[in-house]
């Protein structure tokens, strides 16, 4: 869980990225769903942006109306990410961190 952890708070502000890539960059391909699981188990102190994690088609995972997909939209939102309708135009804000973050700051 710590490299998930590690890989989500290096998501930079103003931007998002999926749960696959995240597993994938934490070395852990395939495991999305684990991705989700280690999210909702971090200890609040993290303050991990959790809410920079979205899913593959650019969608907030969560029940639309509910309080956390509200509280997801409205985050993304005050840092600048458009939202509409649960959706974000990944081609506008994914996170693709470059050669030298994957080689120099990630330490796995």
């Amino acid at each position: 869980m710590e490299k998930i952890w590690f890989i989500v708070g290096m998501i930079p502000e103003g931007t998002v990225t999926s749960y696959g890539k995240v597993a994938d960059l934490a070395g852990l391909p395939g495991r999305a769903r684990y991705v989700s699981k280690a999210l909702k188990s971090a200890p609040q102190e993290m303050n991990l942006p959790w809410f920079r994690v979205i899913n593959s088609q650019g969608r907030i995972s969560f029940k639309e109306h509910s309080q956390p997909y509200q509280e997801q939209m409205e985050l993304l939102r005050l840092e600048g990410v458009k939202v509409n309708l649960g959706k974000i135009k990944l081609q506008d804000y994914e996170w693709q961190p470059d050669i030298a973050t994957l080689v120099l700051v990630i330490p796995f």
